[in-house]
């Protein structure tokens, strides 16, 4: 099945999502389903009633869009999760002076994994306070980031 490119649909319904009170993080297509997932964020995170409405909005945005030429496929949207990998500088400004888990491939200041609270992120280089003070780590040494979990 031919589908658009997922970044013109990101644009496409980058502001639907602000007329909702979201940001639209990333659309993703799954060609085995042939479904779309919209994944989104909000500053006192996502409920059911914001994915409902971001859904009947996006759904007439996306039929004057057609992503799928015509094709049929489903529609879901979905909050990012707790666990949903840090994939660029926008993930990383959401969570400054919160805790996160950096997962590394090969150890670097002395592990593999740190966590502590994200202090910045610029120049591709993660500032991290923990514990032992600050550690700076090049997000492309990582290989996942995300918000630390505490149960």
């Amino acid at each position: 099945m031919k589908v658009m490119p997922m970044k013109e649909v990101e644009e496409h319904l980058a502001p639907v999502a602000q007329s909702v009170g979201a940001e639209l993080l990333e659309a993703v297509w799954n060609n085995r389903d042939r479904s779309l997932t919209l994944i989104i964020d909000a500053p006192g995170g996502v409920d059911l009633n914001l994915c409902e409405a971001f859904h009947h909005a996006a759904d007439a945005a996306l039929d004057e869009l057609d992503p799928t030429y015509g094709e049929a496929y489903t529609l879901n949207c979905s909050s990012p999760g707790l666990d949903r990998p840090f994939k660029d500088a926008r993930d990383f400004a959401r969570h400054l002076g919160e805790k996160i888990e950096v997962h590394l491939y090969a150890p670097y200041a002395g592990a593999k994994y740190h966590e502590g609270t994200l202090v910045s992120f610029e120049g591709g280089d993660i500032l991290l306070n923990t514990p032992k003070g600050e550690v700076s780590i090049p997000f492309d040494k990582t290989s996942k980031v995300c918000l630390l979990i505490e149960v």
